[in-house]
């Protein structure tokens, strides 16, 4: 049972979709009733899932698990909705990954007997999967969990981009010789050891910098890296097959914009022409020299900042509001977009 406000909190996500374990049904509410911070978001949150789900068709009961509304797939939040009530506990910083996973698995069922649709890259819907089952494994391996795929022979020198790319093509090859069910297997035990890691459970434990694609960063937030990655994928077959992916959560979203926006800071380094960088509903940021005057304003939507930062928007494409020195906002937009490695 949990009654610590921080515990509480991770679990508004799994409240909205009223999908709370037994112990917490009780203990949730009463917090609510007593904090003003955590009841607001809690609402934020009801009413995404309430928007994904839109109104009742006729003939349904209200609370009855529903495949369309409207026309469009209410997949995902009808299967968070009643996901098993052994999900794990875990940390905020792995609470994005989870419901990723959640995502991911909840779209699932409706692949079945489609499993060869184009999706991107020239990546059918089973390699797809197959990638972030060779995603995940760098950060499992860190954490001390065995590979279930056989390891590639890549010299210790190579670039990490290289690297990478050349273990997703042996990891695909491999899989696309097994059932789409034995990938799927095989990913989901990996993410679910990844949940049920120490590291997903302890800030203190996952406050500790490893070194993974390139980029030195706290455990802590490579699993929010896994998360912006399985969201994106999940998203991606989503569209192939013609289904709604809803975005994360919002609170959620935010750990993935925030860290995003960390990291394009770095990559933009202390010379780039400055630009105040803002993204609606929430923070803006100074990006570039603190020794000049701003130069230009850059506003973003924080799904499409996501988006841009995958690489599913082309710089002159992503909808954004300008102003000032044209120039200074490429920089940061092509900046972005040269981040994806999805």
């Amino acid at each position: 049972m949990t009654t610590d406000h921080d515990g509480v909190r991770d679990l508004l996500a799994a409240w909205a979709f009223g999908a709370l374990e037994p112990a917490d049904e009780k203990t949730v509410p009463l917090h609510l009733a007593e904090c003003e911070s955590c009841a607001a978001e809690a609402e934020q949150l009801r009413e995404t899932v309430r928007l994904l789900d839109g109104p009742p068709l006729n003939g349904l009961l209200p609370d009855e698990p529903l495949g369309l509304r409207n026309g469009t797939p209410g997949v995902l939040s009808g299967a968070l909705r009643t996901r098993p009530a052994a999900a794990p506990h875990v940390a905020g910083h792995a609470a994005p990954y989870a419901a990723a996973v959640a995502g991911l698995k909840a779209l699932l069922p409706e692949i079945e007997g489609r499993w060869t649709t184009p999706v991107v890259h020239d990546w059918d819907v089973h390699a797809t999967v197959a990638h972030l089952l060779a995603a995940d494994e760098h950060l499992a391996r860190l954490l001390g969990m065995g590979p279930r795929v056989p390891p590639s022979r890549i010299a210790e020198d190579t670039r990490w981009a290289d690297a990478w790319d050349q273990r997703t093509a042996d990891v695909i090859t491999h899989e696309h010789g097994r059932t789409p069910e034995e990938t799927v297997a095989d990913w989901s035990a990996q993410a679910d050891g990844l949940l049920a890691a120490p590291e997903a459970r302890d800030h203190e434990l996952a406050a500790r910098a490893v070194m993974l694609m390139g980029v030195r960063l706290p455990v802590a937030d490579h699993f929010v890296v896994r998360a912006f990655e399985a969201w994106i994928h999940t998203d991606d077959i989503g569209r192939a097959l013609g289904l709604a992916v809803p975005p994360p959560p919002e609170e959620h979203l935010w750990q993935l914009v925030r860290l995003a926006v960390r990291i394009l800071g770095l990559s933009l380094g202390p010379t780039a022409p400055p630009v105040l960088f803002a993204v609606t509903g929430g923070e803006e940021w100074v990006l570039g020299s603190e020794d000049e005057p701003v130069q230009a304003e850059l506003t973003l939507d924080p799904v499409d900042f996501c988006l841009l930062v995958g690489g599913r928007y082309a710089p002159d494409e992503v909808p954004r509001g300008t102003a000032g020195d044209e120039a200074a906002v490429r920089n940061v937009l092509e900046r972005a977009s040269q981040l994806a490695w999805l």
